[in-house]
């Protein structure tokens, strides 16, 4: 599915009211087992993005080309729509113009694009810090003005809430909508009563973060879509998994010297999730005689 199609694809899900459950991808193993599992849409993580390719903190630390780079890689092995996280827009105005050319070009269907200042910081941790609403209406509006393709689809995320309280966030909420973003997605609510607020106060499609050890609770998708949610992104979901298979495997190898009778799971099938099936049938067929 082309670029432009899976934005297309997206969109006409949320047209006709299906709730978007998207799991958090990272790499290119998550986006392959992923997108295998018939989610209507992947979310790509700018905290499982910075912490896979640099070992950092998701702390305004992975670049534009960073990012829009593993963005090009992760939609060259998927066919399923992706969500990508872009940060601040990386800049200013022409910044925010250039990313949003650029992650379309690598073939994102909805690019998310957040009102903090920069250096950013992950969305639920302390210290975080907002531009002037009226900025992030502007990046909205030249986000909008920037696609190629009118499907692409402009996610606006504020984190007012934690420093200003729902009250702003929901201000900015409302005029994210009217700037032109198609989503709108409120961070860090602190509870299901802000979550239901949130759901009776905005009007274009919503996203709630049903993020791991993070300040919103965990709610199950049926409530969520009850509540006026749209859309569901498990950012953390698997690094977390990923993170402590790793630490319990390794604990038993450090232990035992050998991986036998190891209790994780693991990943059978790796050559055929990896595509090396496809690999011997082109050496096959153009092996010399």
């Amino acid at each position: 599915m082309a670029g432009n199609a899976k934005a297309s694809a997206l969109r006409a899900l949320l047209a006709k009211g299906e709730f978007i459950l998207a799991p958090g991808i990272y790499d290119g193993i998550s986006a392959r087992v992923a997108d295998r599992m018939g989610f209507p849409a992947l979310y790509m993580t700018g905290y499982g993005a910075t912490a896979s390719m640099l070992g950092l903190p998701d702390a305004g630390l992975a670049t534009y080309s960073d990012m829009v780079g593993r963005a090009e890689m992760i939609c060259s092995v998927i066919d399923t729509p992706l969500i990508a996280d872009a940060d601040t827009g990386y800049g200013g105005l022409l910044n925010v113009q250039r990313t949003v050319r650029g992650y379309e070009a690598a073939g994102v269907a909805a690019i998310q694009i957040e009102d903090q200042e920069m250096p950013k910081k992950c969305g639920h941790t302390p210290g975080r810090r907002v531009v002037p609403a009226e900025d992030m209406v502007l990046k909205i509006r030249v986000a909008a003005d920037a696609r190629r393709d009118a499907n692409t689809l402009i996610v606006a995320r504020t984190d007012a809430r934690t420093a200003h309280g729902l009250d702003e966030a929901l201000r900015r909420a409302k005029l994210y909508e009217e700037a032109g973003a198609d989503i709108i997605f409120v961070e860090s609510p602190e509870s299901e009563a802000e979550l239901q607020r949130i759901g009776k106060e905005v009007s274009k499609p919503l996203l709630a973060n049903m993020v791991e050890f993070g300040k919103t609770p965990r709610v199950e998708t049926a409530r969520l879509k009850e509540w006026g949610f749209d859309l569901a992104i498990y950012p953390g979901l698997g690094f977390s998994v990923a993170a402590e298979a790793m630490r319990q495997a390794w604990q038993h190898l450090k232990e035992k010297g050998t991986s036998n009778d190891m209790i994780v799971p693991q990943y059978r099938g790796m050559h055929e999730l990896m595509g090396f099936p496809e690999v011997w049938e082109f050496e096959k067929k153009w092996a010399q005689v």
